[in-house]
């Protein structure tokens, strides 16, 4: 319970970032045409297929944790367990960052920076803030592998980490999709 009202704030947390991009958009629109032209669609495209179907190999995580079953019985990944999904997850969240850092650079050297206009400002606030909240995901993730590693007996706590990890997980990819929807396919 004590996560979904975490979440809950979370949302107010976005809401307010979402609320700035939009009010700073509507007073500058010509800089807005400007700037977003300099945005790389196809690559941040890639990125968010990459970070969407991280949500997927985290839905199985918990499906393999609800089974108590911590690690692979085969190299099928129909066979896989709660690590090697979470692992799977891991470096698809991992390429998701270092994509976001590979883009800041880019734009970085267009000329877009946190302090070169509003559209900067809200283009690094709203992303970076997103990127701060992936990068607090990959960490669950790792605390929880080690727990499914250190878990004697992998019971009905272990299996509550891994879901709780997992609601957090599945915000974040939905608060990247209203990013992503906003910020470069919003025109």
């Amino acid at each position: 319970m004590g996560t979904i009202v975490w979440l809950g704030s979370e949302v107010m947390f976005f809401a307010g970032l979402f609320a700035i991009y939009f009010t700073l958009r509507s007073t500058s629109p010509e800089l807005w045409a400007t700037e977003t032209a300099k945005l790389e669609v196809p690559f941040a495209s890639v990125n968010t297929i990459i970070l969407v179907l991280s949500s997927f190999a985290c839905q199985f995580a918990v499906f393999a944790a609800e089974r108590f079953q911590v690690h692979r019985t085969s190299w099928s990944p129909f066979k896989w367990g709660m690590t090697e999904w979470f692992f799977v997850t891991y470096c698809m969240g991992a390429i998701f960052v270092c994509g976001q850092v590979f883009e800041y650079a880019n734009l970085w050297h267009e000329g877009v920076t946190l302090s070169s206009s509003a559209y900067g400002s809200a283009f690094y606030m709203t992303t970076g803030f997103h990127g701060l909240h992936v990068t607090g995901g990959l960490i669950a993730f790792l605390l929880t592998l080690g727990r499914g590693f250190a878990a004697k007996n992998f019971g009905h706590k272990e299996a509550t980490t891994a879901i709780v990890v997992s609601y957090y997980w599945h915000f974040v990819d939905v608060v990247w999709i209203g990013l992503f929807a906003v910020i470069y396919l919003l025109k």
